[in-house]
């Protein structure tokens, strides 16, 4: 008898469950037992913007190949509720898995009250098409009915073996290990070795060894029971040896560290969601270890006199005082910075204005999320790029550089501080929620091409006097002027929010007016000349491709995963991702979409306004618009799908993409 082919490290896990009953750490110990084993991940998290009670879930898709983004299928759907069920359990595929609670069975869709009306009615005409009732039990059967594995995993037993090992007198006070207990059953499903869920649970339980020793001997037990279950399942994890460095770390994470290697001294911010999560990285790793060997064990000014160096980050009032206070520091000679959010940074403009009129190198890490005004605060869109560019009354220069994955969140902290001091204005580093939030394994990148700019410094303080005054905006062929610190010697010079003469004495001469516009514009055009092909785009595909598609920000990953595809099938298409978006390369552009049969631009906001730039900054107009506004990121199967669909003729001008729970 022949053995069943299983379908070995291809494989898209989801985890959910109420807000604050820790999804989170239980979809990172799932990444990272995945990440020891060798195997790639990618994790997408999705929360309401509540503090408690809500749903939230977490899909963890693995790989032994590249993985940059997720998919709509679910292979095992791991929940511990009732409503993580009746959410998603119809995205779980026919030979999927799907681990509940056998004590929740007889749960109704009517008993949730978290559920939308909208959802409940969707579920109810579903049950009622398969001629079933509307409970948990009911939606299992028909799961069951087209070949889904049902595990049930009685959690409460298991806690109650758990309480009686460790002498706990309530299980109120072990009750949130429940999450665990579905990631053990998920690994005995798919037949992972246990040991490497017993490394993830010290990463993420670190110095923690009671609650770790608990978290594994309950997941454990559930362990047995998936195995048990499901001996023959049709998707299996396994060990891929790897020598090669790897990273598993989260956008923000990668935000800060490239913040942090680009030499950032000093971080401004106010509470706000997804940027937060930046500032507070940085606020755990203030103490820098410049001698590399890692992190200091004694955080004290005695070792940073000594040894290392420190980062200063301030929790402000507001935002208006974040932006103001990064630009007070860059004053200083600190390479300085703020982070924030779509109505954080609202209240930045007159600031922005202030660091543009006195050319003072400020960066903004503008984490985008859905608007407009408070929108849908946790939730995704690309929806602030017009905003950026023109944000401020007047003509005032800011460079804006967009991220479009980990590595180059990395890359970018360091060249947004270079660009900022080189040129002397505010740069805007555009990056977004589903980047800020979602996880995965990358290869250690090298950096090495990757030096400090600290542009036009003044190094001799000795030849400014009365005799020969300091000129901070000095007029001349070089539009960026010398750049001194507040309080060097003999550099007295003045900042207003006014127009200014080159000492910086407020002035309204309008030859002085035009000459101080034509400065601080002509720096950009130097910037355009300067920063290399390689920051302003990165081309993928054929140069010939009959279609190409154009993005920016996280679609990157979609994209490059649905073009795999493409590719695959023999579909001529290439990728055009735009990075530098201020000052706009527009006879790069040009030149690589004037070929092009379909030009497809694929963006996470309403309005195409990628698509819109780049009509107005180059004449080409874009063939098709695929779009997706529902405040969830682009699957690879989306992005496929509608190009697929775009190369043969099969839909309009403009596809709205709507999946997502």
């Amino acid at each position: 008898m022949t053995a069943k082919a299983h379908r070995v490290n291809d494989l898209s896990w989801m985890i959910g469950g109420p807000q604050g009953s820790g999804v989170d750490s239980s979809a990172n110990t799932f990444a990272r037992a995945c990440a020891h084993a060798g195997v790639n991940v990618f994790g997408k998290r999705e929360y309401y913007s509540n503090i408690k009670g809500e749903h939230s879930y977490f899909t963890v898709r693995c790989s032994s190949g590249t993985v940059r983004s997720h998919v709509d299928e679910i292979h095992i759907l791991a929940t511990f509720d009732a409503e993580t069920a009746f959410r998603h359990i119809r995205e779980v595929v026919d030979d999927g898995a799907i681990i509940y609670d056998p004590s929740l069975t007889k749960t109704k869709i009517s008993d949730i009250p978290t559920l939308e009306q909208r959802l409940k009615g969707e579920l109810k005409t579903y049950l009622i098409a398969r001629g079933v009732g509307e409970t948990l039990d009911d939606l299992l059967t028909t799961a069951k009915q087209r070949g889904v594995t049902l595990i049930p995993v009685p959690y409460n037993d298991i806690l109650e073996q758990v309480a009686d090992e460790f002498h706990v007198d309530a299980l109120s006070k072990i009750a949130r290990m429940i999450n665990m207990l579905a990631v053990g059953a998920s690994f005995g499903v798919v037949g992972l070795d246990f040991d490497f869920t017993g490394k993830a649970l010290n990463d993420v339980f670190r110095s923690k060894k009671a609650t770790v020793d608990m978290n594994a001997s309950g997941a454990r037990k559930a362990y047995e029971i998936g195995k048990a279950l499901a001996p023959d399942f049709s998707y299996r994890l396994q060990v891929i040896p790897r020598k090669e460095p790897r990273l598993f770390l989260s956008g923000s994470q990668a935000g800060a560290l490239g913040k942090l290697y680009g030499g950032l001294r000093v971080q401004t911010y106010y509470p706000i969601t997804p940027a937060s999560d930046e500032s507070e990285y940085l606020e755990a790793n203030e103490v820098l270890d410049l001698n590399g060997h890692g992190a200091p064990e004694m955080e004290d000014s005695a070792f940073v006199k000594e040894k290392g160096g420190s980062v200063l980050v301030v929790q402000t009032e507001d935002e208006i005082a974040a932006i103001t206070m990064a630009i007070g520091a860059a004053l200083t000679g600190a390479r300085s910075a703020t982070a924030t959010s779509g109505p954080g940074f609202c209240l930045m403009m007159e600031g922005i204005g202030y660091s543009s009129i006195n050319e003072v190198p400020v960066v903004i890490t503008l984490y985008q999320r859905a608007g407009p005004s408070t929108g849908m605060p946790t939730r995704h869109e690309q929806g602030d790029l017009r905003f950026a560019l023109h944000a401020g009354h007047g003509d005032s220069p800011r460079i804006l550089l967009a991220s479009g994955d980990f590595e180059e969140m990395i890359r970018d902290g360091l060249l947004a501080f270079n660009y900022a001091e080189r040129y002397q204005m505010p740069v805007i580093h555009m990056v977004d929620k589903a980047l800020a939030n979602n996880s995965a394994t990358i290869a250690a990148p090298d950096l090495s091409d990757l030096k400090i700019d600290r542009g036009r410094l003044v190094t001799d303080d000795k030849a400014y006097g009365p005799e020969h005054p300091y000129h901070r905006f000095e007029l001349g062929e070089n539009p960026v002027s010398p750049r001194a610190v507040i309080g060097q010697r003999g550099t007295l010079f003045w900042n207003t929010g006014d127009e200014h003469d080159e000492r910086g004495h407020i002035t309204e001469d309008p030859v002085l007016r035009d000459l101080m516009m034509e400065k601080r514009e002509a720096k950009l055009e130097l910037a355009s000349k300067e920063i290399p092909d390689s920051v302003k785009f990165h081309y993928f595909g054929p140069k010939d491709a009959e279609t190409v598609i154009v993005s920016w920000g996280s679609t990157k990953g979609p994209i490059l995963d649905a073009l795999d595809r493409l590719h695959a099938e023999k579909e001529s298409v290439g990728f055009l991702q735009m990075r530098l978006l201020n000052p706009f390369p527009s006879e790069a552009v040009m030149t690589l979409l004037a070929r092009a049969k379909r030009r497809v631009d694929i963006e996470m906001n309403f309005s195409a306004q990628l698509a819109g730039l780049i009509r107005e900054r180059t004449g080409v107009d874009m063939t098709h618009l695929v779009v997706k506004y529902n405040g969830r990121p682009m699957s690879n199967n989306e992005v496929h799908d509608a190009v697929k669909a775009i190369i043969h003729g099969q839909v309009p001008r403009r596809t709205v993409l709507t999946h997502g729970a």
